[in-house]
């Protein structure tokens, strides 16, 4: 399960860390901001998969 779980979850959220965290901060202040900032990181990095991927099977590997 856990080998699963690095394949599918920790090259996104590594990708997202070095976007996001590439000089260690959020950019934005305040939790709104932050959560903001990664939430259109995330939209970001979805549509960057769906692109390379293809929507059904990013559809299949979500679930």
């Amino acid at each position: 399960m856990m080998e699963r779980r690095r394949s599918i979850v920790e090259h996104p959220f590594g990708n997202l860390k070095q976007w996001l965290f590439g000089n260690g901060r959020f950019l934005l202040r305040q939790l709104e901001g932050a959560r903001a900032e990664m939430a259109l990181a995330v939209t970001a990095y979805l549509k960057r998969a769906i692109s390379a991927l293809g929507a059904k099977q990013m559809m299949q590997l979500m679930g």
